[in-house]
C-alpha cells in the first residue's frame, strides 16, 4: 500500500502561477526577479497557511535557475531552512553566520529561509542585526511570520516587508474544486464552499478539512456530509428559523433550538450565525451587495428568495438583536434563557397584535355614514329618539360642548351578540340649517379616520365667529388704566396670589398709543411671570375699561432691579447705608455681625 500524501503537501505549488489568492505578491516578486531588483531580505508576514513559506521556497528555487539546463533543479544545497521556534537562541544565529560567508558551490545564490522569525529572542535578534544589513552578495535572507508586531523595528526597517492576505472563500472554493476534479470527487459547490469558509481564509487548512471529509464521505461530497463530519450549523437550519420568526411561531422555534442544542450545538455558535444569516439576507437586498454573499448557487438562490420575504427594518432590527445577545452570552448565568429571549423577541417584531382579531372596528363603519341608503335597520335609541323628533317640528336637541367631550372620553364597546344602534341619515335640510346632531360623529379613536374625525369635531366646536365692530371700544384715560391696575392687583393680594401681586406692583403701567398698556420688569424671570397670567389681567382690563382693544406690553431693564439684602452682613450693610453711625457704634463695642 502507497503511503498517502496529505493534499497540503501532494499540491503544494511549484511555481508562483500555482499560489492562489497572493497575485499582486507573486507579480511583484517575479518582477523583482526580471529586473534584478530583488532586495537582500524579505519579510513575509501574515495569516497561517496562506503560502509564506511556499512562496520562499519557490523565490529560492527561481533565482537560482537562470543560466541552468535542468529546469527541475532543485538547488537543496543552496536553501537553508531555519526554525526560529526551537533555534532561537544567539549560539543558533552565530552558527548561522558562519554558514552566510561561504559562497554557494552551484547555482548564484544561497537562500536563507528563517520561519518564526518572531520567537527569536532579543539577544539573537540583535547578533542579526548586522548580517542582516550588510550580507554577502550570494546571500539573501527570508524571514516569515505570523505576528509581524512581536519583531523588532530595526529588524523591520532592514527588511522589505510583503502582507499575505487572506485567501477569500471563492478562492478557495475554485481550488477545492479543482483537486476534486483532479482525483475524480464529485463534490457540491454548497459542500466546498462550507468547507472554505470553516478554513477561515487559510488554505492548508481547508485541504486538510477536504481530506478529512473525503475520508469520511467517499467519492461523494455533500453538503450534508460536510456538515456532519465539521459539526456546523446546516444553512437549512437557519433559512428554517427564520421562516418560524417571520411566522411569529414561538413555540416551534423555541422546539427547534432545543433540538439545535439536543445535537451538541452551543446556543453562543447558533446566535452568531443567525446575525450572519440576517446579515447575508440584507446583502441580497441589493442587487449590487450580492457579490459580497461567499455561498453556491444553490444556496444563494435560497437567499434571495427569503430576503424577498423578511423587510429591511426587520433584518436591521434582528440583526441588533442577536448581536445583543451575542455580546451578553458570555457574562450570562442563564445562557439558554437568554437565548431563548432572544428568540422571543425576534418572532414578536413583525408580530400584530391585533392581527387574529377578525372585528376590525369595535364601531361598525355604518355607525359614521353621512349618506347613502345602506344604513341597516336597528334599536331606536336616545340620541336617535331626540333627533327623530325633528321630523315632528320639534327642534334637535345639540349637546353642549361638555357632554359631548364626556361622550368621547368614553370608550364604546360592542360584543359579537350585539348589532350597534345605526344613525338616521341626515337630511339636506338638517345640512342647511346647521343642526346637525354631533353626537353623530362620536369616535373611538381606533383608526386613522376617527383620529381625523375627532380632530374636526374639535375644531367645529372650537370656532366662534365673533362680530368685532359690536364689541365695546371706549376710550380711556391713562389715570383710570392705573386704577384698574391698582384694584386688580389688591384683588390678587386678596387672594393670596402673591407673586403675580408683587410682579405687578413693581412698576407703574403705562399708557402708549394703539391702547398699548407697557410695563417695565427688572429682570427675565419676573416678565415671564406676568406673561403667564396676563389673560385673567386682560380681561379684567377689558372690562373695567368697557374697552376689547387693549394689549399688553412687557419690556425688561436690569439697571432698575432691586437688592435686596438676604445674609446678615447684607442686612447690616442696607441699615448702615441709612444710618453710618451704626458703624461707628459696633466699633466702639467691637460688637460682631
Amino acid at each position: 500500500m502507497e503511503q498517502f500524501v496529505v493534499s497540503a503537501r501532494k499540491y503544494r505549488p511549484q511555481t508562483f502561477k500555482d499560489v492562489v489568492g497572493q497575485q499582486a505578491i507573486t507579480n511583484t516578486l517575479l518582477n523583482a526577479i526580471e529586473n534584478n531588483h530583488l532586495a537582500q531580505a524579505l519579510l513575509f508576514c501574515g495569516p497561517r497557511g496562506v503560502g509564506k513559506t511556499t512562496c520562499a521556497r519557490i523565490l529560492a528555487k527561481k533565482i537560482n535557475q537562470e543560466g541552468v539546463e535542468n529546469p527541475e533543479e532543485d538547488f537543496a544545497f543552496n536553501i537553508f531552512e531555519l526554525d526560529a521556534a526551537s533555534n532561537n537562541s544567539v549560539d543558533d544565529i552565530r552558527n548561522l553566520i558562519d554558514q552566510v560567508r561561504i559562497p554557494p558551490q552551484s547555482g548564484k545564490y544561497k537562500v536563507y529561509i528563517i520561519d518564526e522569525v518572531h520567537m527569536l529572542s532579543q539577544a539573537a535578534f540583535n547578533a542579526f542585526l548586522k548580517t542582516l544589513e550588510e550580507p554577502p552578495k550570494h546571500a539573501i535572507f527570508i524571514l516569515a511570520t505570523t505576528e509581524k508586531h512581536k519583531i523588532i523595528p530595526t529588524i523591520l526597517s532592514r527588511c522589505q516587508i510583503f502582507d499575505f492576505k487572506r485567501i477569500t472563500v471563492r478562492d478557495a472554493a475554485e481550488y477545492l474544486k479543482y483537486i476534486a476534479d483532479n482525483q475524480g470527487i464529485d463534490a457540491e459547490d454548497d459542500a466546498l464552499h462550507i468547507i472554505a469558509q470553516k478554513a477561515d481564509g487559510a488554505m492548508r487548512d481547508a485541504l486538510s478539512i477536504f481530506d478529512r471529509v473525503v475520508s469520511f464521505s467517499g467519492k461523494h461530497l455533500t453538503r450534508q456530509a460536510v456538515t456532519e463530519n465539521l459539526n456546523v450549523l446546516d444553512y437549512d437550519t437557519y433559512f428554517k428559523a427564520t421562516d418560524l420568526i417571520l411566522e411569529n411561531n414561538i413555540p416551534q422555534l423555541l422546539v427547534d433550538f432545543n433540538e439545535t442544542l439536543a445535537r451538541g450545538f452551543d446556543g453562543h455558535h447558533f446566535v452568531a450565525g443567525l446575525a450572519s444569516h440576517f446579515r447575508d439576507l440584507m446583502v441580497c437586498k441589493n442587487e449590487a451587495t450580492i457579490p459580497l454573499l461567499e455561498v453556491g448557487n444553490e444556496a444563494k438562490q435560497k437567499y434571495q428568495e427569503q430576503s424577498r420575504k423578511a423587510s429591511l427594518d426587520f433584518l436591521m432590527r434582528g440583526i441588533e438583536l442577536a448581536n445583543t445577545c451575542d455580546l451578553n452570552y458570555k457574562t450570562s448565568k442563564n445562557q439558554r434563557l437568554l437565548v431563548e429571549l432572544c428568540l422571543m423577541q425576534l418572532a414578536s417584531i413583525t408580530y400584530d397584535g391585533e392581527k387574529k382579531n377578525d372585528i376590525h372596528f369595535i364601531i361598525p363603519p355604518s355607525h359614521f355614514r353621512q349618506g347613502g341608503t345602506g344604513t341597516p335597520a336597528a334599536k331606536t335609541t336616545g340620541a336617535t329618539a331626540v333627533h327623530a323628533g325633528k321630523s315632528q317640528g320639534h327642534p334637535v336637541r345639540v349637546p353642549a360642548a361638555s357632554e359631548t367631550a364626556v361622550a368621547e372620553s368614553t370608550p364604546a364597546y360592542s360584543t359579537p351578540t350585539e348589532t350597534p344602534a345605526a344613525e338616521p341619515e341626515t337630511t339636506q335640510q338638517d345640512t342647511a340649517s346647521g343642526n346637525i346632531d354631533i353626537r353623530r360623529k362620536h369616535v373611538s379613536g381606533l383608526s386613522l379616520s376617527s383620529i381625523r374625525a375627532k380632530k374636526e369635531l374639535e375644531k367645529n366646536k372650537k370656532e366662534t365667529y365673533v362680530d368685532e365692530s359690536k364689541l365695546p371700544r371706549e376710550p380711556f384715560t391713562e389715570e383710570e388704566m392705573q386704577e384698574a391696575w391698582d384694584t386688580y392687583v389688591g384683588m390678587m393680594n386678596e387672594k393670596g396670589k402673591k407673586i403675580i401681586a408683587s410682579n405687578l406692583a413693581t412698576d407703574r403701567p403705562k399708557l402708549k398709543s394703539n391702547n398699548t398698556i407697557w410695563i417695565e420688569l427688572p429682570n427675565d424671570t419676573m416678565k415671564k411671570e406676568v406673561e403667564r397670567d396676563q389673560f385673567p389681567l386682560m380681561e379684567y382690563l377689558k372690562t373695567e375699561l368697557k374697552n376689547h382693544f387693549i394689549s399688553l406690553h412687557v419690556t425688561v431693564n436690569e439697571k432698575t432691579e432691586r437688592k435686596y439684602a438676604f445674609t446678615p452682613q447684607e442686612k447690616y450693610m442696607k441699615l448702615v447705608e441709612t444710618n453710618p453711625l451704626l458703624e461707628n457704634l459696633r466699633k466702639e463695642f467691637d460688637l460682631d455681625i
